[in-house]
């Protein structure tokens, strides 16, 4: 039962520390944030299974695991407050060619985060060019174009 109650705890910790963190903190890894991930996923096997490394409770720890997030999958399905908390939503950082500061600030999205996914997706060059960026809630800016026509 401590590696039941171990699990949940942790999964319930990262969750939490992910989503403070913001939508930017999983979708594009650096160097740092690789190292970052080791380190944590280190501290995190440990915090599971304590000393007791034995199979059985290592797949205790991992049906805990996969378990709470299955819950969590159907909540988010029945109840769409429960995905706004777990997911976010997406929040729109710049408008008509115009950052919206206040949102740059509040997801660490930054300049060159918003232009770089405009020249991959949109082969857009400047600012100017963009009507909407949307910064979506697994981390990826989406680019709306300036010009763009519903179509």
């Amino acid at each position: 039962m401590d590696t039941v109650l171990r699990s949940a705890a942790i999964y319930f910790f990262l969750l939490v520390l992910f989503r403070i963190a913001g939508q930017r903190t999983l979708s594009e890894l650096s160097n740092f944030d690789l190292v970052l991930l080791l380190i944590v996923s280190e501290a995190t096997q440990n915090a599971l299974i304590g000393d007791d490394f034995s199979v059985v409770n290592g797949m205790t720890a991992i049906l805990t695991l996969v378990l709470i997030d299955l819950a969590l999958a159907y909540a988010k399905k029945r109840v769409p407050r429960v995905e706004k908390l777990v997911e976010g939503t997406p929040v729109i950082v710049v408008a008509h060619g115009k950052l919206l500061r206040d949102s740059l600030d509040s997801t660490h999205v930054t300049v060159d985060d918003i232009l770089q996914s405009a020249r991959e997706k949109q082969g857009l060059e400047n600012m100017a060019q963009i009507k909407y960026a949307v910064l979506e809630p697994a981390g990826g800016i989406s680019i709306v174009p300036m010009d763009s026509k519903p179509g």
